[in-house]
């Protein structure tokens, strides 16, 4: 089923790369073009046959405005280390550690006001009266301090290098250039002086016909330390969306006053293992209302001059939140993101309210990657067949590459294997847009945050791989690209409505104890264990991985122990002997090859008498599996992504459901391979997720079966 051989692509340019970009509209398809940070856009491709985006920065790239009104220079809040006092005085340098140009300390406003000392032994705030701040030695002196007491100071500084920026420097090794400050749109001068700019922007440059914003006001938090190496990054981070002038709205809304503590908490930002606070909850609510409709002001200009709005899914886009009912109303045309797995892919797909979507492939065209002795093929098959999975799921409309072309075109291999994945997306999207994929289970996944961090479990930087979560992430990648309905549901979700647990199959509490995504004290809401329970007990299925439902209250640390038939040693069952430990062969694990990868799992997990173990190494249970009532639970310590394991998942899930019988149906007994089904467009594929060749038994949604042998990563369309 060949498809169009155009369309659906856009790729990059700049001034030097004119004949390279007319090559690769041909050979990519491609029917846009873009400008990146730091390239302009050629006068000879102005009337090409293709749209052209222009990536338009709200709160950089004019510097004489931010030098001219640095009082509405971004801020954000910074928390120093603990120091510990050894007698009365205790001075602390507020810049230590970080980048001198990136930040400077703002001492225009009150800091009596807008900065907090705490003594950290006790929690207590020292009161503005007992510290001093000098300007000259950027020092915050604490008199009367408490010997052997820890203190830290919150404080806001204004963001003088645009961090993005910053990192776009670094990364490319860029010399020549002027560091952009970063201002602030919400602030009233700015504010009106934007919406001219914007339209000023639009009525020179004509030739330009999606205006690409970078993204609207606010940066992820993402800090440098003094020698420019990433310091501190959250890529769903609000420290970097305050000002005095921000805060003192706030206030009105709320009818609190603001402390600094609800940002800087403790020093761990609100980061989103957190389990968040009111005040800081409280916060979100009042930003993403006030972020939409100042992008809503921008996206109806864009618009009146006849142009489309497109949103970058990164940078400056904290308080646009893509699941949450106020993003919506903004009338974005598009959305585009970096696509670096297939949950960042569904971060993207998954989004309501535009009118379509489009994910940025990787390998970004940087130095980092196209170098001599560099692998950018690799990279891209990696990150193609990654993708891929997801996309057959829910399709984002378009696909695009970004970076710098001269790099890319000197690797003629890369341009090769590049016109391969545009004419296969292309495909591919022929075949399953406009129709629901097969799902045999409907599954939620239940932690603090619900639908507004949908896809973005376990994330702190995007793709980024972590030694602490990747058992997790694991998870929510197989979910990604398999046929399950997967929705995400919170705590709050089910205190509001406990039926909400009706329509759904399988519920998944993913994560280490106490974190916003295993829940913590959620769990002693007797609101929240009771609906579960009861859930369970009528015939639902609850798999748990890692610490799920784990807060030591009553007696338990799992708070679901009874139910899920597991529990985990802490020190205060050590004098309870413990004899099931002998392993057996399960329905889960028919698929497997050999030991299942736990990833890093967990120690000290051991089971009560009449739970069946599936695994367990050395006396701590790995896999189990629990009757309770008319439903069943799974427990696993962790899961990373593999096929191997998704096929667990899969297993696991129709387990937990009683649905066994219906393994064989649109099914593939090589779980390197995958079945696809589209059933109301009549068609369905069979995916070799490998770059080698491999053979299986395919199930048709009938039950009938044939053997396919499958070339290298290759994908198969057939008829139903």
């Amino acid at each position: 089923m060949k498809s169009q051989t155009k369309g659906r692509v856009t790729i990059p340019t700049d001034v030097d790369v004119v004949p390279e970009t007319l090559e690769l509209v041909e050979r990519w398809g491609a029917d846009a073009i873009r400008d990146c940070d730091g390239t302009d856009y050629p006068e000879e491709l102005k009337h090409v046959d293709a749209k052209v985006y222009s990536t338009y920065y709200t709160t950089r790239k004019d510097n004489e405005w931010a030098k001219a009104n640095p009082d509405e220079i971004q801020q954000m809040y910074i928390m120093t280390p603990f120091y510990t006092a050894v007698d009365e005085e205790l001075s602390v340098h507020l810049m230590d550690h970080l980048y001198p140009d990136m930040l400077k300390v703002n001492d225009r406003d009150d800091i009596t006001r807008w900065w907090e000392v705490i003594d950290r032994t006790t929690g207590e705030v020292v009161p503005a009266s007992q510290w001093t701040y000098d300007g000259e030695t950027g020092n915050v002196t604490i008199h009367g301090a408490k010997a052997f007491h820890d203190y830290t100071v919150s404080f806001l500084a204004y963001i003088m290098w645009d961090p993005v920026h910053m990192y776009n420097a670094v990364t490319n090794g860029w010399t020549n250039f002027e560091k952009q400050i970063t201002f602030d749109v919400r602030q009233p001068k700015t504010h009106k002086y934007s919406m001219e700019r914007l339209r000023k922007f639009i009525a020179d440059n004509p030739h330009v016909d999606v205006i690409r914003y970078t993204t609207f006001f606010h940066q992820f938090t993402l800090i440098f330390d003094e020698l420019a190496r990433e310091k501190y990054v959250d890529w769903y981070g609000y420290s970097a969306s305050v000002s005095p002038y921000i805060l003192e709205q706030f206030e009105k809304e709320v009818g609190y006053k603001f402390r600094p503590e609800y940002i800087i908490d403790q020093g761990y930002m609100n980061n989103t293992y957190r389990i968040p606070s009111k005040e800081f909850r409280d916060f979100q609510d009042f930003q993403r209302r006030e972020v939409t409709k100042l992008a809503k002001e921008m996206v109806d200009i864009t618009h009146e001059c006849g142009k489309e709005a497109m949103m970058f899914l990164g940078d400056h886009w904290i308080g646009m939140e893509p699941f949450m009912d106020e993003f919506k109303k903004v009338g974005l045309d598009a959305v585009v993101g970096s696509v670096g797995n297939g949950s960042t892919l569904r971060l993207i797909s998954d989004i309501d309210g535009v009118k379509y979507t489009e994910g940025r492939l990787l390998p970004y065209f940087f130095p980092d990657v196209f170098h001599e002795g560099g692998d950018p093929v690799k990279e891209a098959k990696v990150n193609w067949v990654t993708a891929r999975r997801a996309i057959l799921r829910k399709p984002i409309d378009r696909i695009g590459y970004g970076g710098y072309l001269k790099l890319a075109m000197e690797f003629p291999e890369f341009v090769d294997y590049v016109e391969s994945v545009c004419d296969e997306f292309r495909t591919l999207y022929d075949n399953i847009k406009g129709t629901t994929p097969y799902c045999i289970k409907k599954v939620a996944v239940l932690n603090c945050w619900g639908k507004m961090r949908a896809w973005g479990n376990h994330m702190v930087h995007h793709a980024i791989y972590y030694k602490q979560n990747y058992s997790y992430a694991g998870i929510i990648e197989a979910l990604s690209g398999a046929p399950f309905d997967v929705k995400f549901i919170s705590f709050d979700d089910i205190r509001k409505n406990p039926d909400i647990l009706d329509d759904i199959d399988v519920i998944l509490n993913v994560g280490d104890a106490d974190t916003a995504y295993s829940g913590g004290e959620n769990w002693t809401d007797e609101t929240i264990v009771t609906a579960v329970k009861k859930f369970i007990y009528n015939g639902g299925g609850f798999i748990g991985v890692g610490e799920p439902a784990a807060h030591q209250h009553e007696g338990h640390f799992f708070q679901l122990a009874t139910v899920m038939g597991v529990e985990e040693e802490n020190g205060f069952t050590l004098n309870v002997d413990k004899y099931n430990w002998e392993e057996h062969a399960h329905f889960i694990t028919e698929d497997c090859k050999g030991e299942v990868d736990f990833g890093e799992g967990k120690k000290n997990i051991y089971a009560y008498e009449g739970t069946t173990i599936l695994s367990q190494k050395d006396r701590e249970v790995q896999m189990a599996v629990k009757e309770f009532g008319g439903g069943r639970s799974v427990y696993i310590s962790g899961l990373p992504y593999s096929f191997e394991n998704s096929r667990v998942l899969y297993r696991a899930i129709l387990w937990a459901s009683h649905d066994e019988d219906n393994l064989h149906k649109w099914f593939s007994t090589n779980y390197n391979v995958e079945v696809h089904a589209y059933v109301k467009n009549g068609k369905y594929c069979v995916v070799n997720n490998t770059y080698e060749p491999q053979s299986t038994t395919v199930y048709k949604g009938d039950g009938t079966s044939f053997d396919l042998d499958l070339e290298a990563n290759g994908i198969y369309w057939y008829e139903i």
